[in-house]
C-alpha cells in the first residue's frame, strides 16, 4: 500500500471534478476495496462484470435501504420497488411488460423524430451564436421523445423536471450517508411523480392511445401482470432513466471531444465515425459511474471473502478505464476497436433504453458538429452536477 491509505470517498469536490485517478489508485492499490463503512468497491472490469451477471450479487437486498430514502408501507403515499431493485421472477416479469416498446426496430422507426426535434431545438440557438447545451439540447431532447413514449402532455414537462433531478440526486443517498434535505427533496419528488401519473391514468383508461403509458394500463388491468403500484414505479423509472443519461452522454460526449479538438476534427471531417464515437465517449466518460449489489450469500473476490448480505459498489466508470482491457485507456480514440464497455450495465439489468440513448446521442453530436462549425468552450472547466452516481454537467456554455 502506499504511505497515504486510499479511501472510496465519492463525495469530495474532487471527486466529482474527476473521479478517474481515484478510480486508477484503488485499482493499483486496493482493488477489492472495503471502506470504512463496511461496503465493498470494485474498480477491475472483471470483477465489476462478474457482480453484475452473477446472481450471488442481487437487488432484493436494498429493500430497507430504499424504504430508509424513499418511505415504506407505513407511509401511504409509498410506492413499490422498481423494477431496477428486483430480482428474477419479478424483475423477469416487469421487464418483459416494457421490453418490446424498446428493441432497436422501435427505436429506429423514432430516428426521423429525434432529428426533427434535434433540427428544431438547434434553430432556436443558430442565429444566437452561443448556447448552452446541457438547457438547449442534451436535456430538452431526451425528455421530448421520452415524454411522447409514456404520453406525458407538452405543457407538463418543464413541471415535472424538477421532480425528476431531485430522485437521481437522492441516488446517492441510497446506502450511503446523505444530506437529509437532499433524502428529503428525494422522497417528495418520488411522491409527486407518482401523483403525477396517478392523476394521467384515468384519462388514459378511458381514452388509451399509442403509447407506452397505454401498453401498461392495458397490462395492469389485466391483473395477473402488473398493480397500480408497480405501474405507477415502471413509470417514475421510465421517465427518469429514460432521458437522465442521456443528458449526461451528450453533455460529457460534447465536452470530451471540445476538449480533444483532434479527435472532434476527425469526427467532423469524417461523419461516418459518429457510432464508434459514440462508444468511446460512453467509455470515456461514463454517464452512470456506478450501481450496487446485495450478496445473497458469502463471496470470495480477488482474494477477499465478502459476507452474505454486503453492499458491493461495482464502479462502472473504473471498468470502463481498466487497462487490462483498454489500451491507453485515458486517451480519447473515437476510432478505438473492440469497445466493450459496460456504460449501460450488464446482465438481466442491462439498460433497457441502451438503443435509444444511442440515437440520441448519434443524431445531437452529429448535428452540432455538422451545424455549429466553429463549436468551443465558453469556459475552460464548467461545473459538475453533486453526484457520484450519474456524472452529467449542470451546464455547458459553448459558442459557435
Amino acid at each position: 500500500m502506499a504511505s497515504t491509505e486510499i479511501t472510496f470517498n465519492p463525495f469530495l469536490p474532487e471527486f466529482h471534478a474527476d473521479p478517474y485517478p481515484f478510480y486508477h489508485r484503488l485499482r493499483d492499490e486496493d482493488p477489492v476495496h472495503q471502506t470504512p463503512m463496511g461496503f465493498w468497491v470494485l474498480t477491475r472490469y472483471d470483477d465489476v462484470v462478474t457482480v453484475l451477471r452473477d446472481p450471488r450479487f442481487g437487488r432484493e437486498g436494498f429493500a430497507p435501504l430504499l424504504t430508509a430514502v424513499y418511505g415504506g408501507n407505513a407511509d401511504q403515499q409509498s410506492l413499490p420497488r422498481s423494477m431496477l431493485f428486483r430480482d428474477p421472477p419479478d424483475h423477469t416479469r416487469l421487464r418483459t411488460l416494457v421490453n418490446r416498446a424498446f428493441t432497436p426496430r422501435v427505436i429506429e422507426n423514432l430516428r426521423s423524430r429525434i432529428q426533427q426535434i434535434v433540427e428544431q431545438l438547434l434553430d432556436r440557438a443558430q442565429d444566437a451564436g452561443a448556447m448552452d447545451v446541457i438547457a438547449d439540447l442534451a436535456y430538452p431532447l431526451p425528455v421530448t421523445v421520452i415524454c411522447d413514449m409514456l404520453g406525458v402532455p407538452p405543457g407538463d414537462r418543464d413541471r415535472i423536471r424538477q421532480w425528476s433531478a431531485d430522485v437521481a440526486r437522492s441516488l446517492d443517498a441510497i446506502g450511503l450517508p446523505a444530506d437529509p434535505e437532499i433524502v428529503e427533496r428525494g422522497r417528495s419528488a418520488r411522491h409527486a411523480l407518482g401523483d403525477y401519473f396517478r392523476g394521467l391514468i384515468p384519462e388514459r383508461r378511458k381514452r388509451p392511445q399509442a403509447d407506452l403509458l397505454s401498453l401498461l394500463i392495458a397490462a395492469e388491468e389485466r391483473g395477473d401482470r402488473l398493480s397500480e403500484g408497480e405501474l405507477l414505479a415502471m413509470c417514475i423509472l421510465l421517465f427518469i432513466a429514460g432521458h437522465e443519461t442521456t443528458v449526461n452522454l451528450i453533455g460529457n460526449g460534447m465536452l470530451a471531444l471540445l476538449r480533444h479538438p483532434e479527435q472532434l476534427t476527425r469526427l467532423r471531417s469524417e461523419p461516418a465515425l459518429i457510432q464508434s464515437a459514440v462508444e468511446e465517449l460512453l467509455r470515456y466518460d461514463s454517464l452512470v459511474q456506478r450501481t450496487a449489489r446485495m450478496t445473497t450469500v458469502a463471496v470470495e473476490l480477488g482474494g477477499r471473502k465478502i459476507d452474505e448480505g454486503s453492499m458491493v459498489v461495482a464502479a462502472i466508470g473504473a471498468a470502463n478505464r481498466d487497462p487490462a482491457h483498454f489500451a491507453d485507456p485515458d486517451r480519447l480514440d473515437i476510432t478505438r476497436r473492440d469497445n466493450h464497455h459496460i456504460a449501460f450495465g450488464f446482465g438481466i439489468h442491462f439498460c433497457l433504453g441502451a438503443p435509444l440513448a444511442r440515437v440520441e446521442g448519434q443524431i445531437a453530436i452529429g448535428a452540432l458538429l455538422r451545424r455549429m462549425p466553429g463549436l468551443r468552450l465558453q469556459v475552460l472547466t464548467p461545473e459538475w452536477r453533486e453526484s457520484s452516481t450519474l456524472r452529467g454537467l449542470k451546464a455547458l456554455p459553448v459558442m459557435f
